[in-house]
């Protein structure tokens, strides 16, 4: 393969040449995404490797780990264009029941997870016997986890139950240090006080991990020196828009997200298996770390780990209004109390009904911009009743203080239960599903 590179053009020509292994070869068909490409700057040298940013910055959106901007919302067409990655489509969801002999969750019945990377190519070595673990991860900012947090652990947990899985998860009380202001020792705390509420989702605790990257750094150390050793600083900057004020932990940490991502990180799990693959459920806005993930491991003999992007659950303010742990009045933590969550969802969810009630009896909602109505889809079990409300709603047969309160009463369930298996959870409990050493994790 030869690569030529036109630094005036910003033109890259790839030539290779293909020889067949015999006079008559027989072809197989093979499903790859040919749209995935390795980051720019391992192609293109010197300044024009800074265009890699473009892949998540896009026109009219912006879609990083860390910032996403849309003019009228999130364009997700896009998104699936310009990451390159493949639309989970009803031919993949039927094949997910199938395998697992249980009803696709809501979330993929709905398009709530929408994309993918590999993840046909996960089920069929999965098909062949070939097992494979979950990984996904908190960031430890706040005390407690908000609507938000829950959705991807609420995905995950289906995921371990459906195929029967093990998983881990990882606590990066560090990226919080390099990337907010507060003290080391605080991110620690604030990742066991999450851990609590994670495991308050009901994961299965014979077949779960969960790890603090202060706490579990020496085990997996080896692992992220050999993927640090493979990022270049350009490719830290290109992809993640990293400039020369950064502190130099932010341009280090892609290694450790990525590390959890191949089975060697977790030799008391897997032992020295390099053919277990990984699935990880995650925002689309965390793509880029695991594109560059993705880039590396063949490089180092590693699979691949797969990848599931949901959609961007909404503030309750709207698609336009950042949701984060820091505003209170943003989204509907698990510590609210069913008061609380009636007023913060009467007051600040936005709706997309009309001023009065003989507007709205008149004219309808526009469903696609009511955060009730987007919550419903996230949250409300029976796909016949959402149909019903959703419906309804858009000819103005019901009000939005209809919707509303049937999503008070949903979110009120939550919380309440979710705060009732917290309350099980004790330090014991904690150590028990932080302890890598324990009989049952040992699977292959």
């Amino acid at each position: 393969t030869k690569f030529k590179h036109n630094a005036n053009k910003k033109i890259v020509e790839i030539s290779f040449a293909v020889t067949p292994p015999s006079a008559d070869p027989a072809l197989v068909e093979e499903e790859n995404d040919l749209t995935e490409f390795p980051p720019l700057d391992s192609c293109i040298p010197g300044e024009a490797a800074g265009e890699c940013e473009a892949v998540t910055q896009s026109e009219g959106q912006t879609v990083t780990p860390w910032d996403v901007e849309a003019e009228g919302g999130i364009d997700y067409e896009k998104l699936i264009r310009d990451f390159g990655c493949s639309r989970v489509d009803e031919k993949l969801v039927q094949r997910i029941e199938r395998l697992t002999g249980k009803k696709a969750h809501r979330f993929l019945r709905r398009g709530l997870f929408f994309s993918h990377r590999d993840l046909t190519n996960l089920l069929d070595n999965y098909e062949k016997g070939v097992p494979f673990y979950l990984y996904t991860g908190r960031g430890p900012s706040s005390e407690s986890l908000h609507m938000g947090h829950l959705i991807p652990f609420t995905f995950t947990k289906w995921l371990q139950d459906a195929f029967d899985v093990p998983l881990v998860i990882q606590l990066t009380d560090d990226e919080k240090f390099f990337f907010k202001e507060g003290s080391l020792e605080e991110f620690h705390r604030l990742g066991y006080e999450n851990a609590k509420d994670i495991i308050a989702c009901g994961f299965n605790p014979d077949k779960t991990f969960i790890f603090s990257n202060l706490d579990y750094m020496g085990t997996m150390y080896p692992v992220v020196v050999k993927l640090q050793r493979m990022i270049t600083y350009n490719q830290a900057k290109g992809c993640f828009g990293f400039d020369d004020s950064r502190n130099i932990g932010q341009s280090a940490f892609p290694a450790i997200q990525a590390a959890p991502s191949f089975p060697v990180a977790f030799p008391s799990l897997f032992g020295n298996r390099t053919d277990i693959m990984c699935l990880i459920p995650q925002a689309i806005d965390q793509d880029p770390y695991f594109r560059l993930t993705r880039d590396i491991a063949p490089r180092l003999g590693w699979q691949k780990p797969a990848l599931i992007h949901s959609k961007f659950f909404p503030a309750l303010q709207g698609y336009q209004t950042k949701m984060g742990a820091s505003v209170a009045n943003s989204a509907v933590f698990v510590t609210d109390t069913p008061k609380l969550i009636k007023e913060k969802i009467n007051k600040h969810a936005f709706s997309g009904g009309k001023d009065t009630a003989e507007e709205q009896r008149q004219c309808g909602a526009d469903i696609t911009v009511d955060v009730s109505v987007a919550y419903l889809e996230y949250l409300l079990e029976d796909d016949e009743e959402l149909a019903t409300i959703k419906s309804k709603y858009a000819k103005g047969e019901m009000l939005t203080g209809e919707v509303k309160q049937r999503l008070i009463g949903i979110c009120s369930d939550i919380v309440t239960e979710h705060q009732k298996q917290r309350k099980e959870v004790t330090d014991e409990v904690v150590a028990h599903f932080m302890n890598p050493h324990r009989p049952t994790l040992k699977f292959f």
